[in-house]
């Protein structure tokens, strides 16, 4: 039976992709940031532990666990992540380092402690949720922005680093996919924006009311796929003798892997600000 640790199972792709793989026999550890998610899914038959990505102590104790249930760590799909909205001037040092905590640095320690694992083992994939916000940008998505692009070329690296191993590596890049991250967004955007002095106060107020559209799940609109189009991704990275560098998930991804080739600089700001001003009337 195959084993895999699941970041980021509280809701929409990793609890989504933990149950099916569950159902596919696999050995599945899902983790979650909070005790009160972990203990929704150990009443749902989980093998489950609390790992918060911003603890050092929690990413040790909850590996540590895993392995102590396991005699090997097949496969590590890195999945936690939340969003923070605002304008670039408007984070600070420590909004924006809260975002790379989640979403960079604790996935880096994370996998580097599986590696170790993988390489004692002989074998390993790691496969990490990044998104089409790691190959193209849009406006007040500054940090999440960031700390994907930064997860992209981290990852790259990695890959051609392990690439005389047994370890595979592979990248997921969603589009738009129901779940909470809108919800987990807005959440962000009021405990650290401070839009009473923002020059973009006028622009808040749309994104606030977007944001709050949907309390627990995105928008569903036509580009907008369930989480089985991501897991259908993993499947490929996890099974596949060999497993792609990259997986672009929904239309969106797709069309912007292209467009990011093809136009100017110039001409692709011009498409996604006219994407962003529309989204934020």
């Amino acid at each position: 039976m195959p084993t895999i640790l699941i970041t980021g199972c509280s809701s929409g792709i990793g609890y989504y992709c933990a149950k099916a793989l569950q159902a596919d026999g696999y050995q599945v550890f899902a983790t979650a940031r909070q005790q009160v998610d972990v203990d929704r899914l150990l009443r749902e038959g989980f093998q489950s532990i609390k790992l918060d990505l911003q603890d050092s102590e929690s990413i040790s104790y909850a590996l540590d666990w895993v392995l102590q249930q396991t005699n090997q760590l097949d496969a590590l799909f890195n999945n936690g992540a939340y969003g923070q909205p605002g304008a670039v001037e408007d984070l600070s040092r420590d909004t924006l380092r809260q975002q790379f905590e989640t979403n960079l640095f604790g996935t880096h320690e994370l996998t580097c402690k599986a590696i170790k694992q993988m390489r004692k083992q002989g074998h390993g994939r790691i496969i990490q949720n990044s998104s089409v916000l790691g190959l193209i940008t849009m406006k007040y998505r500054g940090a999440y922005n960031a700390s994907k692009f930064a997860l992209e070329g981290l990852t790259d690296t990695l890959r051609q680093e392990l690439s005389d191993t047994n370890i595979k590596v592979s990248l997921i890049e969603p589009g738009p996919i129901e779940s909470s991250f809108r919800k987990n967004a807005h959440i962000a955007f009021n405990n650290n924006i401070d839009v009473e002095t923002s020059a973009h106060k006028d622009i808040y107020t749309a994104v606030q009311r977007r944001l709050a559209k949907e309390k627990s799940t995105q928008k569903k609109d036509a580009f907008t796929l369930g989480p089985d189009a991501v897991y259908l991704a993993l499947k490929h990275a996890l099974e596949s003798n060999r497993p792609k560098s990259r997986y672009y998930v929904t239309f969106p991804t797709k069309l912007f892997a292209i467009l990011r080739r093809a136009l100017s600089t110039r001409c692709l700001d011009w498409v996604l600000n006219k994407i962003s001003n529309s989204e934020n009337k």
